[in-house]
């Protein structure tokens, strides 16, 4: 069949690996994967003769009507027109965007966008929240063993997604303690350090939102046993999380919340105000 359309092959295909502990995630691909098959096969299509017409390659196709492949919106609205399936296709995509981000991605940003209040401190990186997606790749990039490309590009997807918390109605109070050194590592280069740090700016001055540095010539410091995650909600609950509680997984119990609300305090309280974070990051900014 001939096409003038340009077929995407190899590692390069658009799409997303399907998390296998995913149960929910792998029902919906998988039942969304067998409706394209059935409807390619009700027409008389052949794979290879599929794969030209929407631009992609067999293996991926394949992929996708076995359930395996996560498929994106330009793949199921391409299949849409070639198949005439009258939207029904497309329309596959509002269950297929609830799963595209790994399970525990989707899990955080359900809790983020229930909370009314997010104290967040992470020791090591600039909080993802907070990235900009150059910045974000760069960063993962960097992951020993690596990620694969299709990996990275999932990880930024969902960060980005999850910067919803920004834009809700009402809006949460956020806070955040920031690193000095991670401010001056240039992850992905000066340029996109750069840009970062110009995000950085314009997010604090979001009336929701405290951004705080902690400064390397900070001689106290509460926050050396790791990261910190509280989220409060409406109904007077929480749930809070560190590395160095119960390993990293969630808690709610009082005595462990007030752990860790007693040492992001504390951490706040040590770090500069964030008046003087805004002056320092701008004063970064003019040496980048």
């Amino acid at each position: 069949m001939a096409t003038d359309v340009e077929v995407v092959s190899g590692a390069d295909e658009p799409g997303w690996e399907v998390d296998p502990d995913d149960e929910w995630g792998l029902a919906i691909i998988a039942t969304v994967g067998r409706q394209l098959r059935l409807r390619r096969e009700a027409v008389g299509m052949r794979v290879p003769d599929f794969g030209g017409a929407v631009g992609y390659g067999d293996d991926m196709v394949y992929k996708i009507e076995a359930g395996k492949r996560i498929p994106r919106q330009e793949y199921l609205d391409k299949a849409d027109q070639v198949l005439g399936a009258g939207g029904l296709i497309s329309a596959t995509w509002e269950d297929v965007k609830k799963v595209r981000y790994p399970k525990k991605v989707r899990d955080l940003a359900q809790m983020e966008a229930k909370a009314v209040e997010i104290q967040l401190y992470d020791p090591l990186n600039i909080h993802g929240l907070l990235q900009t997606p150059e910045y974000a790749r760069g960063l993962l990039l960097m992951r020993r063993p690596t990620y694969t490309e299709d990996e990275v590009e999932r990880f930024i997807a969902a960060r980005v997604a999850r910067k919803a918390v920004f834009e809700r109605d009402p809006r949460p109070e956020l806070s955040f303690v920031l690193e000095e050194w991670t401010l001056r590592r240039p992850l992905g280069g000066k340029a996109t350090l750069h840009r970062q740090l110009e995000h950085l700016l314009e997010i604090g001055r979001l009336r929701n939102v405290e951004l705080q540095v902690m400064p390397m010539s900070c001689e106290q410091h509460a926050g050396l046993a790791g990261g910190i995650e509280v989220l409060k909600f409406e109904d007077g609950s929480a749930v809070g999380r560190s590395p160095a509680l119960t390993n990293g997984r969630p808690v709610s119990e009082p005595k462990q919340l007030r752990i860790l609300e007693l040492r992001y305090g504390t951490i706040r309280a040590q770090a500069l105000t964030p008046r003087e974070s805004a002056a320092f990051v701008e004063q970064l900014l003019g040496e980048t």
